[in-house]
């Protein structure tokens, strides 16, 4: 047999928290949030801080979530991960993603203040 010539979609650690991010801001049905977008918020501000904004920006014009004419800047998604924040039920998402963890417990510390501290650590690339 011999080798298929074939292109694969790749993406780099910032591109893809990029996406973990658009998830965060942009998903949801009606007022619910999706509880697993949270966790991934968590694991790769822990693990890979650095997230392309220019790659947010394109996934959030696609959705319609970023319409102005200028770029997504760092304040703009600060201000908008605060406002989503201020406006996710904790609860409700714990929940959720609660079958997915090994260690419920580790969700004790979940909190509106826990997830403004998370977004200080975001890097911007």
């Amino acid at each position: 047999m011999r080798p298929i010539p074939f292109a694969v979609r790749v993406f780099t650690l910032p591109d893809m928290f990029a996406g973990k991010m658009h998830a965060v801001l942009a998903r949801g049905w009606k007022s619910r949030m999706k509880g697993r977008g949270w966790d991934d918020l968590v694991w790769f501000a822990a693990y890979h801080p650095e997230l392309r904004l220019a790659h947010l920006e394109q996934r959030m014009r696609q959705t319609g979530h970023w319409t102005g004419p200028a770029p997504l800047t760092e304040d703009d998604l600060h201000h908008l991960l605060v406002q989503r924040i201020e406006k996710v039920n904790i609860e409700q998402i714990k929940q959720e993603v609660e079958p997915f963890v090994k260690d419920p417990a580790s969700l004790a510390v979940w909190s509106k203040n826990f997830f403004l501290d998370i977004a200080s650590r975001i890097k911007i690339v």
